[in-house]
């Protein structure tokens, strides 16, 4: 498991293009017939993927977590942005297609993913958190989730935003977990820009097309930059930074947060005339 430190907001101010991407963006995850996880010491939080091929894939128990489990002392969301797949919970199977989510809470032992078409193989995000409670083990059907809707064609940023793991549905420790999906001919997404110093977030994007990338502006209001993201790429926001970003087309992204702070609502506004 790759060991990541982030930089502060002091640091970041003299940061190049290559230290700003290697500390806030993961650009290899999604390899096949592989288990990736990077553990960030920004709220402890571990991201990864899983992507069975050829094999069912088991989540292992890295020693750098000192734990019996990976789920010992933690929580764990899992969104499938690929085929349809399994991922098999202490001997209890779900099933989840493309956009399906499932919250395991903390004390689940053994994980296994699985794909059901090789050809087409499930591609599993996880995001975790330190748990010091359990939740149940919940799946959440993409199709039964009512998205809000949100933003206007005029300003290029309509956007559907599904809440999967929240304090009004499947309930969690401290993760929270969504999806927003950016209709045909809307690009930005997260307008107007905010921080919240009550939770740091990580931003999966996805179904990019080769050719198209997004552009994800970070940093306080004040002293912005940017990060150049192609698909299924991760970007992590400490809670001092904006996050806000425009495509070169309509995409998707999974945002997933934790910290002492599971309100949605709770963001302080960064109004857009007031960026630099």
């Amino acid at each position: 498991m790759k060991i990541l430190q982030l930089p502060d907001s002091v640091r970041y101010q003299s940061m190049s293009t290559e230290e700003l991407r290697s500390s806030f963006l993961l650009e290899s995850l999604f390899a096949q017939d592989t288990v990736e996880l990077v553990y960030v010491d920004l709220d402890r939080t571990i991201i990864g993927s899983a992507v069975p091929s050829s094999a069912p894939l088991t989540l292992p128990c890295p020693h750098e977590l000192r734990a019996t489990s990976f789920l010992e002392r933690r929580e764990l969301g899992v969104l499938n942005i690929g085929g349809l797949g399994t991922v098999e919970v202490d001997g209890q199977s779900y099933s989840l297609d493309k956009l399906d989510a499932l919250y395991i809470g903390r004390g689940a032992v053994t994980i296994t993913f699985h794909s059901s078409d090789p050809s087409s193989p499930a591609n599993f995000y996880l995001l975790s958190y330190p748990a010091h409670a359990a939740y149940l083990t919940t799946l959440i059907p993409f199709g039964n989730q009512q998205p809000t809707t949100i933003g206007a064609a005029e300003t290029a940023n309509r956007r559907h935003i599904s809440k999967l793991i929240h304090l009004e549905g499947t309930r969690s420790c401290q993760l929270v977990m969504g999806l927003t999906q950016l209709d045909t001919g809307s690009i930005w997404n997260t307008l107007p820009p905010h921080t919240h110093m009550r939770r740091s977030e990580v931003y999966l994007y996805f179904d990019i097309p080769a050719t198209d990338r997004v552009i994800h502006l970070m940093g306080p209001s004040q002293e912005t930059r940017h990060l150049i993201v192609a698909d299924k790429q991760v970007v992590i926001s400490p809670g001092w930074s904006i996050h806000a970003g425009a495509g070169t087309r309509n995409y998707k992204f999974c945002w997933g947060m934790g910290g002492e702070n599971q309100v949605y609502s709770d963001m302080d506004p960064a109004p857009i005339a007031e960026l630099r």
